[in-house]
């Protein structure tokens, strides 16, 4: 009796402890993937998932739900995007079966000189203010996206963001976190009327209205895009700047111009991943891979040191060159066949110790914050990868005219060291981090993917496509998986790396793992972070379906029909 009990009491606990496991996937996956048939949307907040989804159930195609989508999220999370801010984007278009790149990124002011930064003693361009504030692109941006791919008006676009200005949304939880920690930017004229009802920032649950972004964007639906550019608004944006002491003009505006370019690529063990041309940061991902691919990463295996280690060096390299080389090609002559060439990423990867982390690394001699990550797909089969950003969470703290969005600070990622590449220059294009990316597979859509979190972002896609490709995880796994991040590599603006830097671990990494990256002379940081904001698009071309994920660190829902 007493045997039978015992046997009775094991069972129990072996079905208590699979019940508390997961039944399918790997233990860090949050949820499973979302399959649908006629169309996906994912996003950093549930209200444009579902704003999306309404555009493609009421016969609109992936270009107007991306748009209809990155315009809630504006006025939804403006923590991290809004009209404000630069749009870069990849479509792959089922018509033509081709990807297309867009740049929608803004100038610098004509009027403003590198000589002006220099006469007054600044070392670096400032975070916040009206000085690193450039064109804003985005609604540029949104109009480029329509005019080649867009089926509905953008009256129709528009009306759902209008209405939920007017009417009001709930804030969800990250959002009002990181929201309330931009308080301090109620020092700069309009931010406090708009962002701070009541004198503080609205928290989880409150409802939030912005009947100023309502005006703006119904000006904007009934006008096009000119009156941002050449009208009522760019009036209002010229004439506060030009009051808090900057130097944006109407020319700046009416000058201004998005650029359709051609994605770059590399094939990673058989799958062509996708990113965009400088002035991003894209080509990281691509040099990244490149140095990545001379190593047995599945035999090395998910969250071991060899495979930290070895992504961390790799790191470091692409960044000595992103330090050097990524800036507006519109002013300079830059290598990009040569960088991400399969033979230059040999040649790096000879010069990681597989056994010590490198202090500093040579940049290669060659011949010459937060942000929105969004990705739709139809039932035609059009994806969008579109990422959105103001940059430094909320951006300068420029708030204009009563408009109800925040300018962008992105100018601040400029150099001043005459001769670099991203040194100031007017009408010219800053160093950007936001990058959309994409993965073909036989020339054939495959994944429509995004990472947001400044510098993160290289880092991220390639720990996403390592994930996706080497270790075997599904679309959820691959950004549900613990992650790295390596803060300290040379800057774009010209801060050296001399230390090697510190690489920050997500909670999931065992402490010999850690302990084996000390060994190496690695030093870590706990939980600092930033670690990204995922999405993806898969297209299973065998089932005909779609599979979707959303990143579990964010608000966000990955959603279809």
């Amino acid at each position: 009796m007493k045997k039978l009990a015992l046997t009775t009491l094991i069972l129990l606990f072996t079905i208590i402890g699979f019940a508390q496991d997961r039944i399918t996937g790997l233990t860090f996956a949050t949820r499973s993937e979302v399959i649908t048939q006629n169309g996906m949307a994912c996003t950093s907040q549930p209200l444009a998932t579902q704003v999306a989804l309404d555009i493609l159930k009421a016969g609109g195609n992936a270009i107007d739900a991306a748009i209809a989508a990155n315009a809630v999220l504006g006025l939804a999370e403006p923590t991290g995007n809004g009209m404000g801010g630069d749009l870069f984007a990849i479509v792959w278009d089922a018509k033509t079966q081709k990807l297309y790149g867009l740049n929608a990124s803004g100038r610098s002011p004509y009027n403003l000189s590198l000589e002006y930064f220099k006469e007054n003693g600044y070392q670096k361009i400032p975070s916040l203010g009206p000085l690193p504030v450039s064109v804003p692109g985005c609604v540029d941006g949104w109009f480029e996206l329509h005019k080649k791919f867009g089926s509905k008006s953008m009256q129709e676009i528009l009306s759902p963001v209008i209405y939920y200005a007017e009417n009001g949304f709930p804030v969800t939880e990250l959002i009002a976190y990181y929201w309330g920690r931009s308080s301090y930017l109620k020092k700069f004229p309009g931010f406090e009327e708009i962002f701070l009802p009541n004198g503080k920032a609205p928290k989880k649950g409150e409802v939030f209205k912005n009947p100023y972004l309502a005006n703006t964007f119904k000006l904007i639906a009934e006008q096009g895009r000119d009156v941002f550019y050449k009208g009522e608004i760019a009036e209002k944006i010229v004439a506060y700047i030009q009051e808090q002491g900057g130097f944006l003009s109407m020319k700046d505006f009416e000058d201004h111009t998005s650029e359709w370019v051609e994605p770059i690529s590399t094939n990673y063990r058989g799958y062509d991943v996708w990113e965009l041309p400088p002035n991003g940061q894209g080509t990281a991902v691509l040099q990244m891979l490149n140095i990545l691919e001379n190593f047995d990463i599945a035999k090395m295996g998910f969250g071991t040191p060899e495979y930290m280690h070895t992504f961390i060096e790799a790191k470091k390299l692409a960044y000595e060159d992103r330090a050097k080389y990524y800036s507006d090609m519109v002013f300079n002559e830059i290598p990009i066949k040569a960088l991400i060439s399969k033979e230059y990423g040999k040649e790096r990867a000879t010069l990681i110790d597989k056994n010590r982390s490198a202090r500093s690394y040579p940049a290669g001699e060659l011949e010459q914050g937060n942000t929105i990550y969004l990705t739709t797909a139809d039932k035609d089969g059009n994806m969008v990868s579109l990422i959105q950003s103001n940059y430094r969470g909320m951006g300068s703290g420029m708030t204009p005219g009563r408009l109800g969005f925040i300018l962008q600070d992105r100018g601040e990622l400029f150099a001043l060291e005459e001769g670099h590449m991203n040194v100031y220059e007017p009408h010219k294009r800053p160093f950007h981090t936001i990058i959309p990316a994409f993965i073909t597979k036989n020339g054939e859509p495959f994944i429509s993917f995004g990472l947001m979190g400044g510098a993160m972002q290289p880092q991220g896609h390639v720990q996403i496509v390592c994930n996706l490709i080497d270790f075997g995880m599904n679309l959820q796994e691959a950004g549900d998986a613990p992650r790295i991040s390596h803060d300290g590599s040379s800057q774009p603006t010209c801060e050296k790396m001399t230390d090697g830097g510190v690489v920050s671990l997500e909670s999931g990494f065992d402490y010999q793992t850690i302990r084996a990256l000390l060994n190496k002379g690695h030093r870590i940081g706990y939980a600092n972070g930033p670690y990204g904001g995922y999405q993806a698009i898969m297209w299973d071309k065998s089932n005909k379906v779609y599979y979707g994920a959303s990143e579990s660190r964010k608000d966000g829902q990955a959603a279809g029909y």
